[in-house]
């Protein structure tokens, strides 16, 4: 992981990608069959990197926005069952 400085826009879009777009993506394909079975959970495997400020700042960006984005399917889907 590089500081910010250091970094490219290739290497945000990269782990954008890898870190938050694809739990979004696999979130959205999941909906449907845990919907269907009356109940399910959506488990994101984060970092403490987006709880805590450390020098990783594009790494940390896109776990604390997992973690966003896990409260917030929790309580959208919330009514379907899912948490």
């Amino acid at each position: 992981l590089k500081p910010t400085l250091e970094s490219t826009a290739e290497d945000f879009t990269s782990l954008m990608a890898t870190n938050l777009e694809s739990a979004y993506h696999i979130s959205q394909l999941a909906h449907p069959l845990l919907k269907a079975s009356g109940y399910g959970s959506i488990v994101f495997i984060s970092s403490v990197s987006g709880i805590v400020s450390g020098t990783a700042s594009i790494y940390g960006a896109t776990k604390g926005a997992m973690n966003q984005l896990a409260r917030n399917l929790a309580c959208e889907w919330a009514s379907d069952g899912i948490r």
